[in-house]
């Protein structure tokens, strides 16, 4: 959704624009080509390292950070950007890299780390109890088939540790034979939300909308691109606690109602065109919400807007050893 992306953030040359997802540098590349000074964030090593090239060739107006996107507000002065852009999800470059173990498509290890340090998707089916495996794949993938795979993959763990893609999809199809109807493997939804966990990736949203709200200056654009319901939701959410006028709780004495954060012109939501959909399938499910800061001081972040799911996440777990002690069965 680059045009859209573009016409959101209102691009100019003398824009300083942090791409929190810079990934293969698509975004930072056009907002470059504008004039404008960009600052990328990307925890993938791959990423960073392939930037390096592109960070040499526009003299320097693009710098890459080697960090999460949810860090952004430890690198920049409150109120110092102009814009920020989230293109929320797993890059086709860390799909098509078998060894990176994202996708069932090519064998490889299971692994699924972004950031490539830290807890991996076979640490999670080889080490943690039936009933958060079952959430992990039911929540996060969206599978309603989630009990009957989490309990097949304890079943078959007993005898095998899981060390490959293939192996983990060749036993949820056995659990789940595929249907004539389906048009997915019956392995795609639980790599899905073993991928999200890993990655904490719904935490890592929360806190970078947060972190975004306090770099922005008035006048600042934030737009997020999301890929997922649940990813979604939680866009939706903030900007709905940030750009409405929010008073105190009904069960408390009246308070002056806190003033909106962001304001937002024109539809809320936006989805890819016909056009770009038949050039980029993956678009299809593509959402853009948008925003423009305004002139009220940050507020200090809630996490408990979001509603986010009740599990074990790697962030909340502490190191790596620790966080498979305590969940093994």
């Amino acid at each position: 959704m680059l045009d859209e992306v573009l016409d959101k953030l209102s691009v100019k040359s003398s824009s300083h624009i942090v791409d929190g997802t810079f990934g293969a540098g698509g975004y930072s590349k056009a907002f470059l080509e504008l004039g404008a000074r960009v600052t990328g964030f990307d925890r993938d090593p791959n990423a960073i390292k392939e930037a390096q090239a592109l960070v040499a060739g526009y003299a320097g107006r693009l710098a890459i950070i080697d960090a999460p996107f949810s860090s952004m507000a430890d690198h920049f002065e409150p109120s110092s950007v102009d814009g920020v852009v989230l293109d929320i999800g797993v890059s086709s470059m860390q799909l098509d890299q078998a060894e990176r173990g994202f996708s069932f498509q090519q064998d490889g290890p299971l692994d699924m780390r972004m950031a490539q340090s830290g807890l991996t998707a076979a640490d999670v089916v080889n080490d943690f109890a039936v009933n958060d495996l079952i959430r992990i794949i039911g929540i996060l993938g969206e599978e309603k088939q989630a009990s009957r795979i989490a309990k097949a993959l304890v079943d078959q763990r007993s005898t095998a540790k899981f060390e490959t893609t293939l192996q983990l999809a060749n036993a949820i199809e056995k659990a789940c034979p595929r249907k004539a109807t389906d048009k997915i493997h019956p392995a795609t939804r639980s790599f899905q939300g073993l991928r999200i966990f890993v990655n904490d990736e719904l935490n890592e949203l929360a806190r970078a909308l947060h972190a975004a709200e306090s770099i922005l200056k008035p006048g600042g654009r934030l737009v997020v691109v999301t890929f997922h319901s649940l990813e979604d939701r939680i866009v939706k959410r903030f900007f709905q606690k940030r750009a409405g006028s929010q008073g105190g709780s009904r069960h408390l004495p009246a308070a002056e109602p806190l003033a909106p954060l962001f304001a937002i012109e024109g539809k809320p939501v936006l989805a890819a065109s016909p056009d770009e959909i038949a050039l980029n399938p993956r678009s299809r499910s593509a959402k853009l919400r948008h925003g423009i800061r305004t002139q009220s001081a940050p507020r200090k972040a809630d996490m408990s807007i979001y509603k986010l799911p009740n599990l074990p996440w790697p962030s909340q777990a502490g190191d790596k050893d620790g966080h498979k002690s305590k969940r093994r069965r």
